[in-house]
């Protein structure tokens, strides 16, 4: 089951324009019913470059997030009035125990717009007039949204700092020099008035 359940997910990524390589999707079948009363797969990205030893893996459990579908707005004709495929995902960002607690604070800080007064992280798909694409969609993005917070800060190296002093200490003279023609053109103008 959990085979046939991985290859319809590959197949869903596929359709949907996501580039899934079996080193970059796991499955994990969760006994979690959605509204059509079906499996929802918990599914984790791994984010990285390849030429990195560490990979960050990304484990987002569905069965912590509320879904929620609605009617979807553009074009469908009398199909759009319907059925409801837009799809509205949201989970508890301070009470998310499967984010690191800094991680938290990155995304509370860097998504304000998306996250409500309830302080629920919100985030919508309607790319597709499919449900399951919708919210594959969704966990996409939340993944990307972890990805984006998990980032560690650049460290500067040794000859990073040594290069931006040379080029403050370069600027400090340009700039002194500078004051020193504007000084004595100054100086000039006054003589020539009196």
């Amino acid at each position: 089951m959990a085979a046939h359940i991985t290859q319809r997910l590959y197949s869903l990524c596929r359709s949907v324009g996501i580039s899934v390589t079996p080193q970059r999707v796991k499955v994990n079948i969760v006994r979690v019913k959605d509204i059509n009363h079906m499996l929802q797969p918990s599914i984790s990205y791994v984010t990285g470059e390849a030429d990195t030893t560490q990979d960050t893996q990304l484990h987002v459990p569905v069965d912590r997030l509320t879904v929620s579908y609605s009617r979807s707005s553009g074009p469908g004709g009398q199909h759009v009035n319907k059925v409801s495929t837009k799809t509205e995902v949201r989970f508890h960002v301070q009470t998310a125990d499967w984010i690191p607690e800094e991680v938290r604070q990155k995304i509370f800080e860097k998504n304000k717009n998306r996250i409500n007064k309830a302080g629920e992280l919100l985030v919508t798909s309607e790319l597709s007039r499919s449900q399951q694409r919708n919210l594959s969609d969704c966990i996409q993005k939340i993944s990307a949204i972890i990805a984006e917070a998990s980032k560690k800060p650049h460290e500067p190296t040794a000859e990073d700092v040594a290069l931006r002093a040379a080029r403050l200490e370069k600027r400090n003279k340009e700039r002194l020099k500078q004051k020193k023609i504007n000084s004595a053109t100054k100086q000039s103008r006054r003589i020539d008035f009196d």
